[in-house]
């Protein structure tokens, strides 16, 4: 039986009176991708920071099993160390992308491995053959000025993978995309991810795109109110 790689155990968090997430429990295994989906104010956007350590929730656990290693518990990690983890472990894709106007996409790309202390030369090349992967070779000195919607986005797909992430977190990744470009993207993000063994976790408004993932939870109201897979892994 495969273990998961992030396991999530009765997670609560508020924000004054508003109860944002209630008694969540779920797990995620190595190259699964799972959709998370449900209306504004629903929780879904909470529970992905609290399953990659962006936020703490108020009580519950989220572990973490990192290849070779015993699993970590991210709720018991400070600030710093959580920020550590996440530049090594975990990857992002934001629905604006977030890329550093200012940068190429070369330079975006490398930019989580020079953070982890991986020489430039090193980092650059790396991020070269991410890119060259994911359809952008020839744009490596282009700005996010020079670059479709499209493209920018598979940019920040490159750079999530770039630290061979084990799970790869995606908020609303097609969100600002037209439909041909947004099929395209996420067909880039699930290549990338899933038939790599890494596990992928989707926040999408869109039905389309969650159909495309293995898995769908549906939150309201800060709980789990359905989840497409048998979340005890024994179908696994």
């Amino acid at each position: 039986m495969t273990h998961p790689i992030l396991s999530a155990t009765n997670l609560t968090k508020t924000y004054g009176s508003t109860q944002a997430l209630v008694d969540v429990s779920l797990q995620v295994y190595p190259g699964e991708s799972v959709a998370i989906m449900g209306p504004s104010g629903s929780g879904k956007t909470t529970l992905m920071h609290c399953l990659s350590g962006i936020l703490v929730p108020d009580t519950g656990k989220v572990h973490l099993t990192i290849v070779n290693n015993a699993a970590t518990d991210i709720t018991q990690l400070n600030e710093e160390q959580r920020a550590q983890l996440r530049r090594e472990h975990l990857g992002f894709v934001f629905q604006d992308g977030l890329l550093l106007p200012e940068l190429t996409a070369q330079e975006n790309t490398a930019l989580p491995l020079m953070l982890s202390g991986v020489p430039r030369n090193t980092a650059e090349t790396q991020a070269r053959n991410w890119l060259s992967a994911l359809g952008l070779d020839g744009l490596y000195n282009r700005r996010l000025g020079q670059l479709s919607g499209g493209q920018a986005q598979r940019v920040a797909i490159a750079r999530a993978q770039i630290a061979e992430p084990s799970v790869v977190f995606a908020d609303e990744p097609t969100g600002a995309l037209d439909s041909e470009t947004s099929e395209t993207v996420l067909t880039a993000l699930l290549d990338s991810t899933v038939s790599r063994g890494r596990a992928l976790v989707l926040v999408t408004h869109d039905e389309s795109v969650a159909a495309r993932c293995q898995r769908l939870i549906h939150v309201s109201d800060g709980r789990i109110i359905s989840d497409s897979a048998d979340t005890s892994g024994a179908t696994r």
